[in-house]
């Protein structure tokens, strides 16, 4: 199944797998048999990155079951060299077709960030957040966790640089997008729908490098 598939025919299975699991209608899986089934090896069509927060499990948003996807989790959705590594050994080597970075709504991290907090090594964490927050200058006022419309552009922002972030720095990754092997998406999860909304053709993220100003417009 992962050879025949095509990077639009792997997120449209992430999109069909999440209207399931929005109206509880979750495929009978027998978990017994996928693990003898996986015990010789896997195949799993797309790399998930998401947060840690435990309402955000990849496989139950998307319905999916053991060996369908690798789940890369990290609180706030960031990126480092050990992520972006797993990401190209999925892509290029186990032949995953999609790179999905998904964030989502009322996030911790991301209001940790924007309240400037300070906690041991979780402190270098949320700094990987604050291009986000540069970014976002829209927001005039209280831009604090208490502006949920705030945090909620900061996330939306935090995952289409990550994305641009995945393309710039992977040489490997942005080979096979541009040969049309894999797809980077990105997507933010509602914690109080469980609808994952995709961020694809229907909008695109113009920003100057310098992480100094962004804005979301609709291509």
């Amino acid at each position: 199944m992962q050879a025949a598939l095509t990077p639009s025919m792997a997120v449209e299975l992430l999109k069909e797998g999440n209207k399931r699991f929005i109206n509880n209608l979750k495929v009978n899986r027998n978990l017994l048999q996928q693990v003898n089934e996986t015990s010789d090896g896997q195949h799993p069509f797309a790399i998930v990155l998401s947060c840690i927060d435990s309402r955000t499990s990849a496989e139950l948003i998307f319905d999916q079951g053991l060996g369908d996807i690798f789940s890369a989790r990290i609180a706030g959705n960031v990126l480092n060299e050990d992520i972006l590594g797993s990401m190209e050994f999925a892509c290029k080597v186990a032949g995953s077709k999609v790179v999905v970075v998904l964030g989502h709504t009322r996030c911790g991290a991301i209001k940790g960030a924007c309240d400037g907090v300070k906690l041991g090594n979780l402190s270098t964490l949320l700094e990987k957040i604050q291009p986000a927050i540069n970014a976002e200058t829209l927001v005039t006022v209280n831009r604090n966790a208490s502006n949920s419309e705030f945090v909620e552009r900061v996330a939306e922002l935090n995952v289409h640089l990550t994305m641009e972030r995945v393309l710039n720095e992977s040489p490997v990754l942005k080979a096979m997008v541009d040969d049309n092997e894999i797809a980077v998406v990105g997507g933010l999860y509602n914690v109080e729908s469980g609808e994952v909304e995709f961020f694809e053709k229907d909008r695109a993220l113009s920003f100057n490098m310098n992480n100094t100003e962004a804005h979301i417009v609709a291509s």
